[in-house]
């Protein structure tokens, strides 16, 4: 069984949408093993969104090239881009309470991600997360110098999801159960 972080954010919490989106994916047959709501401060987003080298060029070098694809001339640096997009994503989830919460299940990090939706809403499913719920696009976020507003961050991986639990969860919060239909779904 592998894990996830879901993290409801401002405007997901602001909308009165948690009830909803975590049955969505409970209704996935993923379990939720620590829940909560919390104000977070820049100290711990910030640990969630690191600086981190890798991930700030990533960011800044599909930003730049989604720039780069409507015809939009970019003079910042992949970098710097990453910085600018870091800032925004902190900014945001700092703003109002969020909602943390850890699922389980089999191959859970692409299931749920897959509940949640493209990132860009415009661009995400009808039947997502995402894309029930928002119509946010990049041009508008960037406009308004701002994060996309999506509803959840869902981590990317397994292995991303156990780094992205120790920054909201210590072990004591996280549960151990049986779902009464674990024996239907993975038997």
């Amino acid at each position: 069984m592998e894990r996830a972080l879901v993290l409801i954010k401002p405007d997901g919490v602001e909308r009165a949408l948690i009830g909803k989106v975590i049955a969505q994916f409970e209704d996935a047959g993923l379990k939720v093993t620590a829940l909560k709501m919390l104000k977070a401060g820049d100290e711990q987003v910030a640990k969630h969104y690191t600086d981190d080298e890798s991930w700030l060029l990533s960011v800044g070098k599909k930003t730049k090239q989604s720039y780069m694809d409507k015809g939009i001339t970019v003079k910042e640096s992949e970098r710097e881009i990453g910085m600018r997009v870091r800032s925004f994503l902190v900014n945001e989830l700092t703003r109002s309470p969020i909602v943390a919460i850890v699922l389980e299940g089999n191959a859970c990090a692409d299931v749920a991600r897959k509940i949640a939706g493209a990132t860009e809403p415009r661009k995400a499913d009808p039947y997502t997360i995402r894309g029930r719920y928002s119509n946010d696009t990049y041009s508008l976020a960037d406009k308004k110098q701002r994060s996309v507003r999506n509803i959840v961050h869902v981590s990317e991986d397994g292995t991303i999801a156990e780094k992205e639990i120790k920054v909201w969860f210590t072990d004591n919060e996280v549960c151990s159960y049986k779902r009464s239909d674990e024996d239907v779904i993975y038997g």
